[in-house]
């Protein structure tokens, strides 16, 4: 189920990304005191009162020297095609300006809800100065200071108590997956060839999807899926299209709704480093993952092409090791077939349960076959690993002292699990806490 979102506006210099790093609990967005700082969009996740929600910052300034008054709207129209709450940013110190009453315009007209936050009042005296912004027209304006975190409460209070009502979760039997990666990779051309029809318009024009489509199908076995297409993303700095400024945004939201992930790479362009980014937000979302080598009817092979693949893919993606590899061609659903069986073998990777005694007697042989580090001459004693969740699976490990297990010791028993049970194409998160 995806996040609702939350996006905070504003003309440049009033704080957005301070407030936005505030709210995110670390400093994510890139904060100066100058106009422009943030070029790029932001995005974060943001939890209050155990209600979570997709953050972005929109503070980013394309082209400092466009016209002020239009890169604003810009700005505004982003945050009102993808929130679902907008916080509105002006400065307690400087009151309203002409560029604030020209971005609350634009969000009066937007029909969603606004919070205003009039930040930089950062100390009780300045509370007094806040009224003049119920000139705006967008109700109770919120007295907050982003630096010194001051009313930041108050405001989350109201941004949750306007975020749309939580769904129920979708029937638990659907797989749900997506397609990421760089444009023109040939996405929608793969979801036509896995449906035997065209439900997606397939274009080479690098940037045609622009937004996510779910499409249902069920497969021989009578294994029912949603498949979901994003928009390619580009890299920062590369976007041109203001349409295209929200699709990172889109895609980021398609990860979030999905269990797997099918990462896209171009066979003809070979691994892009922003290939590696985009692989990165859904291991880091802890989805399962499939590396899909598209176009592979284009390029010219001999007997090591694939063994090279394989090789340059697994040295430049060692942080999705867990990750599958298939080659495939969209063009003539070459070992398309081989896509279905995967998801499903991953889903089923997903919700596997460990007992807590055979893994424990998995984590035994493996400190008898590597005993656990020392420091200081204190040795790191593991008295207990249960598994708590899955999907992904998740482990708690119950330690004498935290800081002993070192992450080169904790990927060892990542690798032990892993042996033992066979978690292929899924991430597994291990935690390590102090025995109370």
């Amino acid at each position: 189920m995806a996040l609702p979102t939350v996006a905070i506006v504003g003309r440049p210099n009033v704080g957005k990304s301070t407030l936005f790093n505030r709210i995110a609990g670390e400093r994510i967005s890139i904060v100066e005191d100058v106009e422009g700082v943030t070029r790029d969009r932001i995005y974060a996740s943001g939890e209050w009162l155990n209600r979570r929600f997709s953050l972005i910052d929109t503070g980013g300034i394309d082209d400092i020297d466009a016209p002020f008054m239009e890169q604003i709207k810009h700005q505004a129209d982003i945050a009102i095609a993808e929130a679902d709450v907008i916080v509105l940013v002006v400065s307690g110190k400087e009151g309203i300006t002409n560029a604030d009453e020209h971005v609350a315009k634009i969000l009066y007209r937007a029909q969603k809800p606004v919070i205003l936050a009039v930040n930089k009042i950062d100390n009780p005296e300045m509370r007094s100065d806040i009224y003049d912004f119920y000139a705006l027209g967008l109700g109770e304006p919120y007295p907050v200071s982003s630096v010194h975190g001051i009313g930041t409460g108050d405001l989350l209070d109201a941004i949750i108590a306007e975020l749309p009502l939580e769904e129920e979760e979708e029937q638990a039997d659907i797989i749900k997956f997506s397609l990421i990666g760089r444009p023109n990779v040939g996405k929608s051309s793969l979801i036509n060839a896995l449906l035997g029809e065209d439900r997606v318009i397939a274009s080479p024009i690098a940037g045609t999807t622009r937004d996510a489509v779910d499409t249902e199908f069920t497969d021989q076995t009578g294994q029912r899926y949603i498949m979901i297409d994003t928009a390619g993303m580009r890299k920062a700095g590369k976007v041109y299209e203001n349409t295209e400024k929200y699709s990172v945004m889109r895609a980021m939201r398609a990860i979030d709704r999905s269990d797997i992930v099918l990462m896209v790479i171009n066979a003809q362009e070979g691994i892009r480093e922003y290939d590696k980014r985009i692989a990165g937000f859904a291991h880091e979302a802890g989805k399962g993952l499939i590396i899909v080598v598209n176009k592979w009817d284009m390029i010219e092979k001999d007997s090591h092409t694939v063994r090279q693949w394989e090789t340059d893919i697994r040295d430049q993606f060692q942080y999705i090791s867990y990750a599958p590899i298939v080659f495939v061609s969209a063009l003539t659903k070459q070992r398309l077939h081989k896509l279905p069986d995967m998801i499903k073998k991953i889903s089923q990777n997903q919700n596997k349960r460990i007992s807590s005694a055979v893994l424990n007697d998995v984590i035994m042989d493996a400190v008898a076959l590597n005993p656990t580090p020392t420091d200081k001459g204190k040795r790191l004693k593991i008295f207990y690993t249960t598994q708590v969740a899955h999907k992904p699976p998740t482990f708690v490990i119950f330690v004498n002292e935290e800081e002993l297990m070192h992450f080169s010791y904790l990927r060892f028993l990542e690798n032990q699990i892993r042996q033992a049970f066979v978690f292929e194409g899924t991430p597994i998160k291990l935690l390590v806490r102090k025995r109370k």
